[in-house]
């Protein structure tokens, strides 16, 4: 008795050390969450309707598995920036879609991306990309591929640290509404910032 007694003890201490790093990436996941919130609160320039969406709907798919899984693919694929440029540059001469546009609307993330869209009807454009700036995949086309040389990566990858950025409220005649752009950093486990998400929402 004494010694099933010491086994089943053993075994809880054994299974409470493999569970306490998964339990340690979430807080920090967490926390990463906590400080991006804050920042959109804080956002002079987003308006007060998409600082609500972004802090409590939008903010969901930074840490979704499909899209972490996807971008951390690409991401390990080491894509040469040359490579992504060349693409770029192909993207936007462009005048049939080319195997890169077809892949990016028709992947697994866009697939997500989608069907993120469709149940929130404030949302017309998303696109998550990698830590590059190349483009994962998107729910419409973009005009470019590449995006690492725009402020929307740039301030929520940041280098890694992870940010916000928030465009101007312009009116796109194709949804027949004001949006603003408002880009989030994707966090993976132990909130690791491994690319960034941008999201064309109807600012009213």
């Amino acid at each position: 008795m004494r010694t099933l007694i010491q086994f089943v003890f053993a075994t809880a201490i054994a299974i409470a050390m493999l569970a306490s790093p998964a339990a340690a990436q979430d807080a920090q996941t967490k926390k990463v969450l906590a400080s991006i919130k804050k920042e959109i609160q804080s956002n002079s320039v987003l308006t007060p309707a998409v600082k609500k969406l972004a802090s409590t709907v939008l903010i969901s798919l930074t840490t979704d598995k499909v899209v972490i899984a996807e971008t951390e693919k690409l991401n390990g694929k080491k894509v040469a920036l040359s490579e992504i440029q060349r693409i770029d540059k192909a993207w936007k001469a462009a005048e049939e879609e080319i195997p890169e546009m077809k892949d990016r609307l028709n992947n697994k993330t866009a697939a997500v991306l989608k069907k993120f869209a469709a149940k929130n009807n404030k949302v017309v454009e998303i696109f998550v990309m990698d830590n590059q700036g190349a483009v994962v995949g998107e729910n419409n086309m973009t005009s470019d591929y590449w995006q690492g040389d725009e402020a929307k990566w740039q301030n929520s990858y940041k280098g890694g640290k992870g940010g916000v950025d928030a465009g101007k409220v312009e009116f796109d005649k194709s949804a027949n509404a004001n949006l603003q752009q408002v880009s989030l950093p994707v966090i993976a486990k132990g909130g690791k910032i491994i690319g960034a998400i941008t999201f064309g929402v109807k600012a009213d």
